[in-house]
């Protein structure tokens, strides 16, 4: 994809994401679950490498080291995420000159040195110039798994497409000047959502690339809403949610119910009713939508059809959940559906307790 402005970084998207959990056993079988596959095991640490397509996925159960201290206070979570770079010294010396703290990330004989920043919440943000079959960083701290395909196809997802951090109050200007000073984000929408009970604002930024993309979340309303609760469970600022592509997320979602991921309540039937009215002609099947409770967005003006379409897990790890997105032209992030998926939640919070009238 060309650089949709300057790329002083030279981004090439996500290379992965890291999990780290502080009781064994918690992260595997959602992975697997989801549809990923342990394809490598770190020759020297208690690492492994999961796979669906070209997503990577790390879980780290390594004790003492930072991804363990990291789960020791937040929890089993998204401990970490890599850039790639077309180069990782110079990205990782103009990002410290830029003010970024470094992270030291210990490493044992015959290992690659990972340079890493301080990231959201402190976890890690690695920068990453190995990536090629055959000479990444997989190939040279990993051994591949015998007999085990290398790009498992699971359910269908191809490649991160974006993920989400959840900030204090006020700290939103924080983070969006982090991703702009120092590789050059952009802010490309925004979202002042409310609801019944509670709201939220939401800045998406997006990298030179056009492929790492980053919405940040912070509170509104009342102060009770779903952001704040991530912020109270999570025990800080952190990943919300990691958003996975794919090229049919019909079929995508008969997988991942057959293997028993659970998903979001469903919008109500009126939302699917008033599908022609908001996007007409889209050309999607509503019947086949509502059943798996898939929602839609984009814009059909001018004759111009460019969708979206997109559901979302339940909670998994903590109060972090997953997003399944296809992308039929259009780049959003589902503005229209935003206020449905907010609604949602906040519903579930009401039955839950959290919430409920003054």
């Amino acid at each position: 994809m060309a650089d949709l402005f300057d790329n002083p970084m030279s981004l090439m998207g996500f290379e992965f994401v890291e999990f780290a959990s502080p009781t064994p056993g918690v992260i595997e079988p959602i992975l697997e679950t989801l549809g990923f596959t342990k394809v490598a095991h770190h020759r020297s640490k208690d690492v492994d490498l999961y796979r669906q397509g070209d997503i990577n996925f790390i879980v780290n159960r390594e004790p003492r080291s930072v991804a363990g201290y990291f789960s020791a206070e937040h929890g089993p979570s998204a401990c970490g995420m890599a850039f790639r770079v077309k180069d990782s010294h110079h990205a990782y010396q103009r990002a410290l000159e830029l003010g970024a703290q470094p992270i030291d990330i210990p490493t044992g004989p015959m290992e690659l040195k990972l340079p890493a920043i301080k990231g959201i919440g402190g976890a890690p943000l690695y920068l990453i110039d190995r990536f090629e079959d055959g000479k990444s960083i997989y190939d040279i701290d990993f051994e591949f798994i015998e007999g085990v395909d290398r790009h498992p196809k699971g359910h269908g997802f191809r490649v991160i497409d974006h993920l989400t951090h959840n900030v204090y109050n006020g700290r939103m200007k924080f983070w969006g000047d982090f991703y702009e000073r120092i590789f050059n984000f952009r802010e490309i929408r925004y979202f002042d959502i409310k609801g019944e009970y509670t709201g939220l604002t939401s800045r998406a930024m997006t990298a030179p690339d056009g492929l790492i993309r980053i919405p940040l979340n912070e509170e509104g309303g009342n102060g009770k809403g779903q952001i704040q609760e991530y912020l109270m469970q999570f025990n800080g600022e952190g990943i919300q949610h990691i958003a996975l592509l794919t090229d049919d997320l019909l079929a995508s979602w008969d997988s991942m119910k057959k293997a028993g991921v659970p998903f979001m309540t469903a919008p109500p039937a009126t939302y699917y009713e008033m599908l022609e009215g908001r996007l007409p002609g889209h050309g999607e099947n509503p019947a086949e939508l509502q059943m798996r409770g898939i929602l839609l967005d984009g814009t059909t003006e001018n004759g111009s059809k460019r969708l979206l379409l997109q559901i979302f897990s339940e909670t998994l790890l903590g109060p972090v959940f997953f997003e399944f997105i296809q992308r039929k032209g259009d780049e959003g992030f589902g503005e229209g559906n935003f206020k449905a998926l907010f609604e949602s939640i906040e519903r579930d919070q009401v039955r839950r307790g959290v919430l409920g009238a003054a």
